[in-house]
């Protein structure tokens, strides 16, 4: 399952057992009292609107490019990556707060009933995981959604793991413990997203050696200098480049249309450039540096 296959049904599943996984962990969490059942409900519950997101600007990020968005909607899976990342690092520290709290004012958890509500929520994070995962391998959008179900998944994994201490020893605090553990791991892998993504807003140019760009452009003969380069992407997965070029004096209009084909080849086989825009100049700018 690639991005274009992560289609509005499986989203719609997604979100129903997203829902029904949210309304079992908060009863359950009330009446075992169980602080990590009430905190993976409230991540489910924020799960479900995440995943809605997440389809409506995947949807949006597949229309066409016009005359007002000429660059299309692509950023539009951007801005939900962004959002819902953030609003999982809020809802986690949120998490981390209480759980301190419960550390200092322990409180009686129904280890069986905790038990049982934690394999429920991990059966169904499971399966919403898995039907998110190859998605989320090229698509920052989709990426976000899934680390949620990821998240939940472990958090479920923990939940159960501390039902079993407090059946068997009555170990309260091993539920907020794990709870902690597990929003420390979660805000490291948010904040990549959160970081990636606040790149692409802020055309951030990409992983890219533009001394090695530039040396790739000179091995074309017709071109003696390559300056004023910008390097940003629309998405994850479109690098743009504009740049001017210095080209020999006697090149003609039918040279260097010869010479922007061999750019735009060459910049997308060494370095996965979508798309090219290059002004050709004589001796303008001959004296500026790469990135004047």
């Amino acid at each position: 399952m690639d991005h274009e296959k992560v289609t509005g049904k499986r989203f719609f599943y997604v979100t129903v057992l997203n829902v029904v996984i949210t309304i079992t962990e908060f009863v359950g969490g009330f009446v075992s009292g169980s602080l990590g059942l009430i905190s993976d409900a409230f991540h489910n519950l924020e799960d479900s609107l995440s995943i809605v997101i997440s389809y409506v600007a995947s949807v949006i990020g597949k229309r066409k490019n016009n005359s007002k968005k000429t660059f299309g909607y692509k950023r539009a899976e951007i801005l939900a990556a962004f959002v819902n990342s953030i609003v999982l690092v809020v809802i986690t520290l949120m998490m981390v707060f209480e759980s301190f709290k419960r550390l200092s004012q322990p409180q009686q958890i129904n280890g069986k009933l905790m038990m049982i509500v934690s394999l429920i929520g991990l059966a169904a994070n499971f399966v919403s995981m898995v039907m998110l995962m190859s998605g989320s391998k090229h698509n920052l959008n989709i990426k976000a959604t899934f680390l949620h179900m990821l998240t939940d998944t472990l958090s479920s994994v923990g939940v159960f793991l501390a039902s079993i201490f407090v059946i068997l020893f009555n170990w309260t605090w091993v539920d907020p413990v794990i709870t902690i553990v597990i929003a420390i791991w979660l805000l490291k892998e948010a904040y990549s997203v959160v970081s990636e993504t606040i790149n692409i807003l802020m055309e951030a140019s990409p992983k890219i050696d533009l001394d090695a760009v530039q040396a790739e452009i000179l091995t074309i003969p017709e071109i003696v200098k390559v300056h004023h380069v910008h390097v940003w992407m629309i998405d994850e997965n479109h690098i743009m480049l504009d740049a001017h070029i210095n080209v020999k004096k006697n090149c003609n209009m039918v040279e260097l249309d010869s010479l922007y084909d061999k750019a735009d080849k060459l910049l997308n086989d060494k370095f996965d450039i979508t798309h090219v825009t290059l002004q050709a100049e004589c001796a303008r700018g001959l004296d500026n540096s790469l990135i004047d």
